[in-house]
């Protein structure tokens, strides 16, 4: 079964693929138009907006809190009840260095704070929050897609393989749609064809 959503597709193929093709399409948008020169780097608010931008096409919960407990593979994301305290709290998070900005975004991934979407409107985030502070952004074509699932996976306990992948992928061409489209591009590349496991509160 599908997520519900607010083009009536009921098949979850369907749906992925044209979830893909339209959130490709406002990325691109964000971009052009320079949407986040207006909104403050590494905050939730800021997340919320780029989630809402990619997906209030598609879903009624575009830029929404979720109100289901998520897991996926072996990994629980942030219980929903703790969610609000934990955006907080990565709010506070300091962000001057590299290290620093990727130790927030393994935060916001344990947060996962909305109900789908999460990856690519987050990896958006972490090319805003790095082009700001330390003028680089990454090049996601040069992140092998099983390392990276791995070292998220085990990010929580150990962040070093994450920081060690994404450092390699560091690139100053900030200005380049091409490289900043490559995050989304990938939507399917990192997040797979697999559904959410839920548990409605």
């Amino acid at each position: 079964m599908a997520l519900e959503n607010k083009l009536g597709i009921e098949d979850s193929y369907e749906l992925f693929k044209t979830e893909e093709q339209l959130s490709k399409r406002k990325a691109k948008l964000l971009f052009e138009k320079n949407l986040l020169d207006s909104y403050e780097a590494g905050t939730y608010k800021t997340l919320m907006f780029i989630h809402e931008y990619l997906f209030e096409d598609i879903y009624d919960f575009a830029g929404k809190l979720r109100n289901v407990n998520i897991s996926k593979g072996n990994f629980r994301f942030a219980p929903v009840m703790y969610l609000q305290p934990a955006l907080e709290n990565i709010d506070k998070m300091p962000q001057s260095n590299f290290d620093e900005i990727i130790e927030k975004y393994v935060e916001m991934n344990i947060a996962h704070p909305f109900r789908e979407g999460n990856g690519r409107a987050t990896r958006i985030w972490l090319d805003d929050i790095l082009k700001k502070e330390i003028k680089k952004v990454i090049d996601w074509s040069l992140v092998d897609k099983e390392d990276y699932l791995q070292a998220m996976e085990r990010s929580p306990i150990k962040d070093i393989e994450i920081k060690y992948l994404l450092n390699r992928a560091l690139t100053g061409d900030i200005d380049n749609r091409e490289v900043y489209m490559k995050g989304i591009d990938n939507s399917y590349y990192y997040e797979g064809y697999t559904s959410y496991k839920t548990k409605d509160l």
